[in-house]
């Protein structure tokens, strides 16, 4: 409650980091998986016979470059701006627990990036041994950098016992970890595997001995990988905390996610060994991109629902999602939500000094506001209360949610929320800021569709 919110119309911040981060994670994958089949494909090229092989990795190379190193690093420094806008207390828990881990992640970058150039630019000018062992180095530096990163966002779904004073490796280490880095190395070899067999099915002639080659290698990665992200999606759902299998029970929308993530890999699977794998020359560009769809669909279903299933937190058990500590309620809702934020007693402060009482908002002083004022007010409360999962109009707007609503419905739903729907937050202040966040709140509902009944039983006009 200590950061001033950033408002995002129509969209809210998260789903503006939703958008950067799934830009950036599928090209992250795709620099991991593509390490390991790089470093078979170099092994299979320099031996003998392997030249043709070896030239189309060269080209290859200079794409896998282009996209992981250039696109990824931008992208990436993306996600960690947009991040620290958008949840600045999550951000900051997370560094300050997890600073070692970081250090190690950056060391781990940092020489994923130096080998990837080394083994480009060093094609021709080292010898066969040296050569693999760069890119062999590249795929293990930038696999462990997932597993660090993964150790990290695993923590946010379950902490692994935090709260209650466990060190950093039990806090890295927490039930998540293991299921969720197998998911994800399976997805960068998916992933990865199906970029390289489009790649070639565009830049290779049909039937070809290096064009069977590579389709039968990188159908052998794919198969493996969708393998893995089964495993590991089970291993995820089996270790979820109860809130967030209550919250991917209680959403239609996240249960057929889950079905198309699970269903589109092992059909996949299926259709790798069948097409690529057992008759690389049946595969055209047309199947190719086929097969890139279904997996780039499966990876975008899991991280979404990944992401979805830790409501009401940021940081499980610690961080609502409104970005309010969990310890801070109680003492929130006895002094004010609005006292305990710097930048929100600031505010209201500066513009009703009225309310004022020994720099304090004396909350008695507040229905006794004229109705226009208690809505901006409530127009506060709910930008740094609610924001963070709904905008006024636009995505998961609360105009169209509470649409028709009275009031009275509107303040029951304000002073329980978490009651009303358990993947949203506790109300975080007291009762006369719920009275002025609900004047608000009815001031933007939409009316009552036209032409349906009316609660009660009367026509709508």
């Amino acid at each position: 409650m200590h950061y001033p919110f950033w408002y995002v119309p129509w969209l809210t911040s998260p789903m503006l980091i939703a958008i950067i981060a799934t830009l950036h994670v599928f090209v992250a994958m795709f620099a991991v998986g593509g390490g390991f089949v790089l470093a078979l494909g170099a092994r299979a090229g320099y031996r003998p016979g392997g030249g043709p092989l070896l030239d189309y990795l060269r080209q290859f190379a200079w794409f896998f470059i282009l996209i992981t190193v250039a696109y990824g690093a931008i992208t990436g420094v993306g996600v960690w701006w947009i991040i620290g806008l958008a949840s600045p207390l999550a951000t900051e828990e997370l560094i300050h627990i997890f600073i070692f881990v970081w250090g190690l992640e950056y060391t781990a970058f940092l020489v994923e990036i130096v080998s990837a150039f080394v083994f480009f630019y060093g094609w021709g000018r080292l010898d066969a041994r040296t050569h693999q062992i760069t890119v062999r180095i590249y795929a293990v530096s930038a696999w462990l950098s997932l597993v660090l990163i993964t150790g990290i966002t695993a923590f946010m779904l379950n902490t692994g016992g935090w709260s209650q004073g466990a060190g950093l490796w039990r806090a890295f280490w927490n039930p998540q970890t293991v299921p969720q880095i197998v998911a994800r190395t399976g997805t960068s070899l998916m992933l990865a595997a199906l970029f390289v067999f489009l790649h070639a099915a565009l830049k290779l002639p049909r039937g070809g001995e290096v064009h069977a080659r590579i389709a039968r290698l990188t159908a052998r990665w794919a198969m493996l990988g969708g393998a893995l992200v089964i495993v590991g999606g089970a291993g995820w759902f089996v270790l979820s905390p109860p809130s967030a299998q209550a919250a991917l029970a209680a959403a239609a929308a996240l249960n057929i996610l889950m079905v198309l993530l699970f269903a589109l890999t092992a059909l996949v699977i299926v259709m790798l060994y069948l097409g690529p794998y057992r008759k690389p020359e049946w595969v055209n560009p047309g199947f190719a991109i086929l097969f890139f769809s279904m997996g780039f669909a499966a990876t975008a279903a899991g991280e979404f629902v990944r992401e979805a299933v830790r409501k009401p937190y940021i940081v499980y058990g610690s961080i609502l999602g409104n970005g309010i500590r969990v310890a801070e309620v109680p003492r929130a809702r006895v002094e004010g939500f609005l006292n305990n934020g710097t930048w929100t007693r600031a505010y209201i402060g500066e513009r009703y000094p009225q309310l004022l009482d020994r720099g304090r908002i004396d909350q008695a002083r507040l229905p006794n506001l004229p109705l226009a004022q208690r809505r901006e007010i409530g127009r506060v409360l709910f930008q740094y209360h609610c924001n963070d999962c709904h905008a006024v109009t636009g995505y998961s707007g609360v105009d169209q949610l509470i649409r028709g609503w009275t009031r009275g419905m509107i303040a029951d739903v304000v002073r329980a929320p978490d009651r009303a729907a358990f993947f949203m937050p506790p109300w975080c202040g007291t009762p006369e800021e719920a009275e002025v966040l609900t004047d608000y709140l009815a001031s933007v509902a939409r009316p009552y569709p036209a032409g349906l009944m009316r609660p009660g039983g009367e026509g709508s006009q």
